[in-house]
């Protein structure tokens, strides 16, 4: 347990440092102008992203958004752990709006009591995909309603991506 504690504190103070270490290089994170919650809820396939421990080995990530009876964002995440065929590991976690003017700046917590930023930096004019980031652009998925995206539309999305202070060529795409 005491192992498992000194990790939470080190992964917390890391993410702090590389929050404010970006904070100080990088101009502010736009997101987009207005979010819809209710046509975003609903499933989404990951495209691709950036390389993150926690999601190690995971391959056909999905993503689940409903709402509970609390007023949060109920989230289920899915991978195939290993291998496209290999086994589904779930994660649950609950979200909330912090940008009511926007709804595109949200927090999202899977344990307590460590949250992370949520914000939708880009969004399809029908919500046929998303793009999520934080402010330490340390985090960016690339998410599409179905399990593939056509290559243009990728592609667009990249060259807006390095407008925001992202590098495409660190994408992993599934």
């Amino acid at each position: 347990m005491t192992r498992i504690l000194r990790l939470m504190a080190l992964a917390s103070a890391s993410i702090f440092g590389t929050a404010c270490a970006a904070s100080n290089s990088q101009p502010t994170l736009k997101t987009v102008s207005s979010v819809d919650v209710g046509r975003y809820l609903g499933s989404w396939h990951e495209i691709a992203r950036y390389p993150a421990g926690f999601q190690k080995d995971c391959y056909k990530s999905q993503a689940n958004y409903s709402l509970d009876e609390d007023g949060y964002l109920k989230v289920v995440n899915t991978c195939r752990k290993g291998s496209p065929a290999g086994e589904v590991k779930t994660a649950e976690a609950k979200a909330w709006i912090v940008d009511k003017t926007t709804n595109a700046k949200l927090k999202v917590q899977f344990f307590w009591p460590f949250k992370g930023d949520y914000w939708i930096i880009d969004l399809g004019k029908d919500y046929e995909y998303a793009v999520v980031g934080e402010p330490s652009r340390e985090y960016l998925w690339i998410l599409s309603r179905t399990p593939e995206m056509e290559d243009g539309v990728y592609q667009a999305i990249s060259s807006r991506l390095r407008e925001n202070g992202y590098d495409p060529a660190r994408l992993i795409r599934q």
